[in-house]
């Protein structure tokens, strides 16, 4: 006798287009969706075992797999901030920080994945480091360094949902600009020229990086 298999459960409305769904994410480009497991079903467990089939990294957004939008430049960046972040924090054993892997359930069942994140111990289940690949944490400070692929409407909302969550400070950071933006509320946040620095404020007392530091030089040719 044949099995019957049902068809999965309907997440969006049937008469959605795909534009409609990019839509919905912020207006994000169609390569960055993936469509297995169908839109609207996918798990936490579909971000662990995409990453370990195919080495991308993607992000769980209303059932979605989206695709982190990360390139050479925006790593290094990333591992610039990682690295003084880390010295800082080890130094006086304030707690964790995580690079561009660091995947993190936050509200439910949506998981976002700073490029760099620092979670205190406080945060942290019985101050212990997780054992889960992707953990029930929100850090208290989110970093994300733009790429292309990002658009205005996706980085709204993700900065809605960080401080939803209860982190207390996130840093964009915009390698086309060579700026950055502090926020400490969605609707509180202050533009960091070249010229600046990235500070902890209350979440970091006494951490500074300037941002001339964090961008990669320009390599003269040789002669």
């Amino acid at each position: 006798m044949a099995t019957v298999v049902e068809p999965p459960a309907r997440a969006f409305p049937e008469d959605w287009s795909l534009a409609d769904l990019l839509d919905r994410l912020g207006g994000i480009p169609a390569w960055r969706v993936r469509l297995y497991p169908l839109p609207g079903t996918a798990t936490e467990r579909d971000v662990v075992e995409t990453e370990a089939r195919t080495g991308r990294l993607c992000e769980l957004v209303d059932g979605v797999l989206v695709e982190k939008g990360m390139g050479f430049n925006e790593s290094e960046i990333a591992i610039n901030i990682a690295g003084v972040l880390n010295a800082f924090v080890k130094k006086r054993r304030l707690g964790i920080v995580v690079g561009e892997s660091g995947m993190m359930k936050i509200l439910g069942r949506q998981v976002r994945i700073p490029d760099v994140a620092f979670v205190s111990w406080d945060r942290l289940p019985g101050r212990k480091r997780p054992r889960t690949p992707v953990p029930e944490l929100v850090p208290d400070l989110a970093v994300e360094v733009l790429s292309p692929s990002n658009t205005p409407r996706e980085m709204d909302r993700k900065l809605q949902e960080y401080f939803a969550a209860g982190v207390r400070l996130v840093w964009y950071v915009d390698p086309q600009t060579r700026t950055a933006c502090a926020y400490t509320s969605p609707e509180s946040g202050t533009r960091i020229p070249e010229e600046g620095s990235l500070e902890g404020g209350e979440v970091l007392p006494g951490f500074a990086l300037a941002l001339a530091d964090v961008f990669p030089a320009d390599i003269e040719p040789q002669t």
